[in-house]
């Protein structure tokens, strides 16, 4: 569908068409869908050709925004992403559509949190917010879109599809996954769905942690009960299978070392049809647990496994060695040394730390920057009604949009309007199985 930028008196209108791709994002040229380029090698430096080519990008602007067609590219349980052109500069983007917001105060809450932590992230490896569109009066304020950074395909769509991938390549996307996990975690949060579609990824390879609608803030609190409706099944950390009520932000790691198995053997690690046979597959691979490591499962879960033979730990094979460092801190995985043809080669010429002068390579002085500030989710403590949460999302968004760019809104006359407005989220059926209930 196409924008309108609006300014504040609403006089001034401008208007672009849209286009679409895949889950986690559409390519820019179709023929390129999920085509990655070979790495370049660390000692090379395409910067003269990407010149040239966004020389030529903006050159057929216009036409392009005349031909493209407007559709979505991915939905999940939260939102609807469709690819658009920014008016004010002619640039590709991602719009959320964060439909039904205000249907309970469990919803608002979930929403206003993921609109803040997008606001707050600031990190080459981790989606944010680029602009929130304008809303509504109040009264009529039923949906939320953002802006985001548009990527070009995602991890799930590159593991499945023909193209070769090389161990370079793993690295290189296993290195972005914990720089980007380690700058989340410095700041206090939880991702809770880490998995290959939530991984975007663009064709120079550059990846982007996405989708914060199952994020939280961690619980220092070991007595409060955390929700186990989280992490898709393939990538559910041992202690959410076994019922745990307390996890911290080692599931985010547990789900890395799963895709990382799955980005060198093109396959999903652990693929069951149930949580009890997500559980029996880990443990063929990795082992029973000691009663030690049980120490937070339920009794069901605990029972289960003590049922059952005592199983001996598969060895692994090389190539899985730094699987089991993952299994530590996103911190402490990065100083693996199987990582640091992923870090030469990421910052040589795929970073926006590091730059090229004509005598050589600048190098940031933090390869792995984090945040000193912790996301603070105090607001949410406060939030008792729906009325009340969407008159502070409402001034929230409004407070956002304090700046010099005009502010931009849905134009209701395009020709994608109606189906952008129906489109809705995943239907329960077509979500993943729910974590199991032991007792």
């Amino acid at each position: 569908m196409a924008l309108c930028g609006t300014a504040a008196t609403n006089v001034t209108k401008m208007m672009a068409a849209y286009n679409g791709g895949s889950s986690a994002v559409a390519a820019h040229h179709p023929h390129h869908h999920h085509q990655l380029q070979h790495l370049p090698p660390p000692h090379m430096h395409h910067h003269h050709h990407h010149q040239q080519h966004q020389q030529q990008h903006t050159h057929h602007l216009q036409q392009q925004l005349d031909i493209e067609p407007d559709r979505p590219i991915g939905y999940g349980a939260f939102g609807v992403v469709w690819s658009v052109t920014d008016p004010r500069d002619g640039k590709r983007v991602a719009l959320k559509k964060m439909p039904n917001v205000f249907q309970n105060l469990v919803s608002c809450k979930r929403v206003f949190r993921e609109l803040k932590m997008l606001c707050f992230f600031k990190h080459e490896n981790v989606l944010s917010a680029l602009d929130i569109l304008q809303p509504p009066h109040i009264d009529y304020f039923e949906e939320i879109y953002v802006v985001t950074e548009l990527m070009q395909s995602d991890l799930h769509k590159i593991i499945v599809s023909p193209q070769p991938l090389s161990s370079d390549h793993a690295k290189v996307f296993l290195y972005q996954i914990l720089r980007g996990l380690k700058y989340l975690h410095s700041a206090g949060i939880l991702h809770r769905d880490i998995k290959p579609g939530n991984l975007l990824v663009n064709s120079n390879c550059v990846l982007k942690i996405c989708d914060f609608g199952l994020a939280r803030v961690e619980e220092s609190d070991e007595s409060r009960h955390m929700t186990q409706e989280v992490v898709t099944q393939y990538y559910r950390a041992p202690e959410i299978l076994m019922g745990s009520r307390h996890y911290s932000n080692s599931i985010d790691i547990w789900s890395v070392g799963c895709i990382f198995a799955e980005l060198l053997g093109r396959r999903i690690l652990f693929q069951a049809q149930s949580p009890i046979q997500q559980l029996d597959l880990i443990t063929d691979l990795l082992g029973t647990p000691s009663m030690e490591a049980m120490r937070t499962a339920c009794e069901g879960a605990r029972a289960h496994i003590l049922r059952g033979p005592h199983k001996q730990k598969t060895p692994a094979p090389p190539p899985s060695v730094p699987l089991t460092c993952c299994l530590i801190s996103a911190k402490d995985a990065l100083a693996h040394p199987y990582l640091d043809e992923g870090r030469l080669r990421y910052h040589t010429c795929m970073c926006k730390c590091c730059y090229t002068t004509s005598s050589g390579r600048v190098y940031t002085s933090d390869f792995e920057p984090v945040t000193n500030l912790k996301f603070d989710d105090g607001f949410e403590k406060n939030l008792s009604s729906v009325r009340q949460v969407k008159e502070i999302i409402h001034q929230f968004i409004l407070e956002q949009q304090k700046g010099s760019r005009v502010p931009l809104c849905i134009n209701p006359q395009s020709a994608a309007f109606k189906s952008f407005i129906s489109s809705t989220v995943a239907q329960p059926s077509e979500m993943p199985p729910s974590p199991l209930v032991w007792e």
